[in-house]
């Protein structure tokens, strides 16, 4: 599928773009990513819908991976501060989604500002990483997980909120291509 003449590809901060055609040497660049949504929506289920209403789209569309970024608010606080607390969300986590861990989870406290300070997760997948962050000050995480592996991204969702005991949550899925 050709790219629309809007696309402007994703560069990291220190890096550089290639050398032009007339010769000129590399130049570093300070660029933003863009996303360009699909023109039929085919990136992103919006909705509410069940896990088998995206399963169903996923399976139709057949992307590469399907990513589910969870917001949760109100969460209880001594679970979001307490580090084998999350490494247990992670292992249950990756039990009921049925991914195999890679390596340890990783979970580190830090911050300097008391807006974002909390803990820090990572935990590799065979099939890719589940991450997230969980903020002190206001008692909420953000959970992301990215598979190439088909997952019910809805029941891991439902499982976010019900481990951290959160009053609220969202969550998107997003297919990526």
């Amino acid at each position: 599928m050709p790219r629309p003449s809007s696309y402007i590809p994703a560069i990291r901060k220190g890096s550089t773009l290639p050398p032009m055609s007339h010769g000129s040497s590399l130049v570093p660049v300070l660029t933003f990513t863009v996303a360009i949504p699909h023109p039929e929506g085919r990136n992103m289920f919006q909705g509410n819908g069940s896990d088998s209403e995206i399963m169903a789209k996923y399976e139709k569309e057949n992307p590469w991976g399907l990513a589910c970024s969870v917001d949760l608010r109100n969460c209880d606080s001594t679970l979001i501060r307490d580090a084998e607390a999350i490494r247990r969300f992670v292992r249950e986590l990756c039990v009921l989604i049925d991914m195999k861990r890679f390596g340890d989870t990783v979970v580190v406290d830090f911050g300097t500002n008391d807006r974002v300070s909390g803990y820090s997760m990572t935990q590799l997948i065979e099939t890719s990483l589940i991450s997230g962050h969980f903020a002190n000050a206001s008692n909420a995480a953000y959970i992301d997980i990215f598979s190439c592996k088909p997952y019910p991204p809805k029941r891991a969702a439902e499982f976010c909120r019900d481990f951290f005991k959160a009053g609220e949550y969202s969550f998107n899925v997003t297919f990526r291509e």
